[in-house]
């Protein structure tokens, strides 16, 4: 198998389990970012969205440092587990988790915004559980949301470069996803198969953005 198709692999597992893990955290994060009157509620909003600003690299220096074997997370871990954070896939992992937070949280916030108190009043009324009013009133009229968030959580998570190459490097197998691969080729004046890797990432996203704006514009019409 080509190095090229292990890195596709790697980066379609990478991408899903990102957006697995931020679908489950960030509705928490959202709705408290939605709700809350907190005085310090600008702060976590500008915390969450700082990946949105900050420059990859940078955010890739700290972590690498972060999961190095000097500091606490990378010490932990290492105590943990016998293995280190760096140049590792999980630490692409908690890397790519923390990058893509806004684009799982931001359309989830917007949703909940959005959300109007008199359903759930009404559903405190009846006595329905909380589990009961997320799943009957709050997933149904945020759905759009949703599944906005979770695709451009996966779609982000592919292309990602400056984090992935700070913290994982460029091991085949392990850390070598497809921006990785297609910046190896382009350094090796190999400029027939960067074009096949860079054409694949804009057409798949392309599509997918397409295939869900299309979703979502046949349910406005409903």
């Amino acid at each position: 198998m080509s190095n090229d198709l292990i890195a596709l692999f790697l980066t379609l597992k990478l991408a899903l389990l990102t957006t697995i893990i931020l679908l489950v955290i960030s509705p928490l994060i959202a709705w408290w970012l939605a709700k809350s009157t907190s005085k310090l509620r600008p702060f976590f909003e500008a915390l969450v969205a700082l990946p949105l600003v900050l420059p990859p690299t940078v955010l890739g220096f700290y972590l690498l440092l972060a999961f190095s074997p000097n500091y606490l997370p990378g010490q932990w871990w290492q105590s943990l587990t016998g293995t280190t954070l760096a140049f590792s896939f999980g630490g692409l992992l908690i890397g790519s988790i923390i990058y893509s937070l806004p684009f799982v949280v931001q359309p989830l916030q917007a949703g909940f915004v959005t959300l109007g108190n008199k359903e759930l009043e009404a559903a405190d009324t009846l006595g329905l559980s909380r589990w009961s009013k997320i799943r009957h009133i709050i997933i149904p009229m945020t759905k759009r949301s949703f599944m906005l968030a979770a695709v451009m959580g996966f779609a982000h998570t592919l292309g990602e470069f400056g984090v992935v190459l700070m913290i994982g490097g460029n091991i085949p197998g392990e850390t070598q996803v497809l921006a990785i691969s297609l910046f190896e080729h382009v350094e090796a004046l190999e400029y027939q198969q960067a074009h096949q890797i860079a054409a694949g990432l804009l057409i798949s996203s392309l599509v997918m953005l397409f295939v869900i704006y299309s979703v979502l514009q046949r349910q406005d019409k409903h």
